[in-house]
């Protein structure tokens, strides 16, 4: 008896076989996957084409494919406050019952009775008080270990997860993307660059010698027969607005291709990447999903904040300039990654 279903079935099974190959091909062909299709991905794909294709005039060798990106409000949220106050906020609370004064002086004071209001008003100087008694007095090694233990356990009071869970999705991807395309990733925040070393590795893949911050002066000590580097009360260089430049230049030595931020901090780490020749892009994440995380700034037509401020001035200089802005609603498909289970 002749069987004739057999050449047929083994057809159909690799028919289906290839069909699922090619779907699998088409997804892994998209390096952004949590994009949404529009002309921000298309602005970031054609330009790793064509600084990265031989024979392009915008060719870049690959030693001088650099990557700048903010920190807060640009990697992972900046909301209700900065990680890294929400951080000197727990401190100040842990070694209070060593300062008795703090119940009486500002900004400590405000710090202990959570008001908010109180501690916005303290400003620029307050802040400076907060960050001296809670980043100093130890050595590096003892900081990284309370920063350790304190981001372990520490949760964002809205979505009450880790910080470190909450890095931006899309901007993994796009990490990744460029550096699967000879690209090296550099942190360039504001943020104390101690602060950040001892986990952007493990959560962006940018390790601690490719991170510029912030920081604090530092003296070398021997202590026990070890040396170490002991954290002193005294600020040593702000990596902020116009000294976002000046870190670039100082640890980086190379003007960046590719810049990106989300806050008038980072004008002028754009501007910095904009002169230079060739082709560049310049990126701002713009917070307008008060649902999947927030909306705020005058560019919302909402009121001013202490944190990742977006003035409707620097919205009108990104349109004027050819800076490509991100909005977080529009153009993510996703804004975090699934909870861990």
């Amino acid at each position: 008896m002749k069987i004739t279903a057999k050449k047929p079935l083994i057809g159909s099974w690799t028919l289906l076989l290839l069909l699922f190959a090619t779907v699998a091909v088409a997804q892994a062909s998209d390096p952004l996957p949590s994009w949404n299709a529009g002309n921000t991905k298309q602005a970031i794909l054609a330009f790793v084409e064509k600084v990265t294709t031989l024979g392009s005039p915008d060719f870049v060798p690959p030693a001088e494919r650099i990557a700048t990106f903010d920190n807060d409000g640009t990697l992972w949220p900046s909301h209700p406050m900065y990680t890294q106050l929400a951080f000197a906020l727990d401190r100040v609370k842990a070694l209070s019952p060593e300062h008795p004064e703090w119940k009486t002086k500002q900004p400590f004071k405000a710090v202990l009775d959570n008001d908010l209001e109180a501690l916005a008003a303290a400003g620029e100087k307050g802040m400076a008080e907060l960050v001296m008694v809670s980043h100093t007095g130890m050595s590096t090694a003892e900081f990284e270990a309370i920063v350790t233990d304190w981001l372990e356990k520490a949760r964002h009071p809205r979505f009450k997860r880790r910080y470190t869970d909450l890095a931006y999705q899309p901007m993994l991807e796009l990490l990744s993307f460029l550096r699967a395309n000879g690209f090296k990733t550099y942190i360039v925040s504001g943020g104390g660059v101690e602060f950040m070393r001892p986990w952007t590795e493990k959560v962006y893949g940018v390790p601690p010698e490719q991170v510029v911050g912030s920081t604090i002066k530092s003296k070398y000590e021997i202590r026990d027969g070890k040396p170490v580097l002991m954290r002193l009360p005294q600020i040593d260089f702000i990596d902020d607005k116009t000294g976002k430049p000046v870190g670039i230049n100082t640890f980086i030595g190379r003007r960046p291709f590719a810049a990106f931020g989300n806050s008038a901090g980072d004008r002028e780490m754009l501007e910095w990447t904009r002169a230079g020749s060739g082709a560049r892009l310049m990126m701002l994440v713009f917070h307008d999903d008060a649902k999947r995380e927030y909306a705020y700034g005058p560019a919302n037509g909402l009121p001013d904040t202490k944190f990742g401020a977006f003035p409707q001035s620097l919205m009108d200089e990104a349109k004027k300039k050819g800076w490509v802005v991100i909005s977080m609603k529009k153009d993510w498909k996703v804004v975090f990654s699934p909870a861990k289970r």
